[in-house]
């Protein structure tokens, strides 16, 4: 496997919030997604930046809704998980199952 092949724990979470959100996943839902649960300040521009590298992967892909009055007539983009995304997150979820399988963190014998 290539670098390539692997998500990044960022890519991981947005990928995992994408699947979560289904129809609603444009920009600021995952963001705030994110936020919520993982109780982490997210920059929007790093919720793009790595939305658009995962499209051009073919991880997933995004298409624009109708414009809303709600934000001046401008229209929402919106993103999905393509099979190559839902197999990408299967392989990240297997190799830190491997290595998780069997280990016992103890704070007092590893202090």
């Amino acid at each position: 496997m290539s670098r390539n092949d692997y998500l990044g724990e960022f890519e991981q979470i947005v990928l995992l919030t994408v699947a979560r959100l289904g129809d609603e996943g444009y920009g600021m839902a995952i963001r705030q997604e994110i936020e919520d649960r993982v109780q982490r300040s997210v920059a929007i521009g790093s919720v793009y930046a790595a939305l658009d590298r995962m499209e051009r992967k073919g991880l997933l892909r995004s298409g624009v809704g109708d414009p809303t009055p709600v934000r001046g007539g401008r229209a929402k983009r919106f993103y999905s998980l393509l099979p190559p995304g839902m197999e990408a997150l299967q392989r990240s979820r297997e190799l830190l199952d491997g290595l998780w399988k069997g280990l016992v963190l103890d704070p007092e014998r590893m202090a």
